[in-house]
């Protein structure tokens, strides 16, 4: 399976965005269903979890610090990449 994320470094700080559905997103549980799927991909870092509402605007569900740090980024700023997960 393929997932567009990213790694980002900032402040000391290495965590990881993952791209899913707006449903995970909304759920708690499915989230952190979803964070624990990815952490084989991210090895020892804070996964945030984005999704888009249908205006467009990205939606953050992970550490309060990160989304708050994400809030502030435009989704174009993000060094996104495909990763391929298994």
């Amino acid at each position: 399976m393929k997932v567009q994320g990213a790694v980002i470094k900032e402040q000391g700080l290495t965590f990881a965005i993952v791209v899913v559905k707006k449903h995970i997103v909304d759920s708690q549980s499915q989230s952190q269903e979803a964070i624990s799927s990815f952490s084989s991909l991210f090895p020892g870092m804070p996964i945030t979890l984005m999704a888009q509402d249908s205006r467009g605007t990205p939606l953050y569900r992970g550490r309060d610090d990160i989304v708050k740090f994400l809030a502030n980024l435009h989704p174009s700023q993000i060094p996104w990449k495909e990763y391929t997960f298994s």
